[in-house]
């Protein structure tokens, strides 16, 4: 996995903890699969504070992309 910037590593935290933001909108922006966003999740974050976002984000229908119908607020370039 590349270094991020503070700025993009903020970003991709941000959008992690967005229930709205798909991991597939991460990765076309950032190349960043599911798996990496939970690595850069468990080592910017306390130990507390990434099991508390785990516990949110797992079986969560609108943090992927194929299981969310919802294309309200996708941009046009996140298909």
């Amino acid at each position: 996995m590349r270094n991020f910037e503070p700025e993009e590593l903020d970003r991709i935290i941000e959008m992690a903890w967005e229930d709205r933001t798909t991991f597939e909108a991460i990765e076309y922006q950032f190349g960043l699969s599911e798996q990496e966003v939970m690595e850069v999740m468990r080592q910017s974050m306390k130990a507390s504070s990434f099991k508390l976002w785990r516990k949110r984000v797992s079986g969560r229908k609108t943090k992927h992309g194929t299981t969310n119908p919802s294309n309200r607020f996708r941009a046009k370039c996140h298909k």
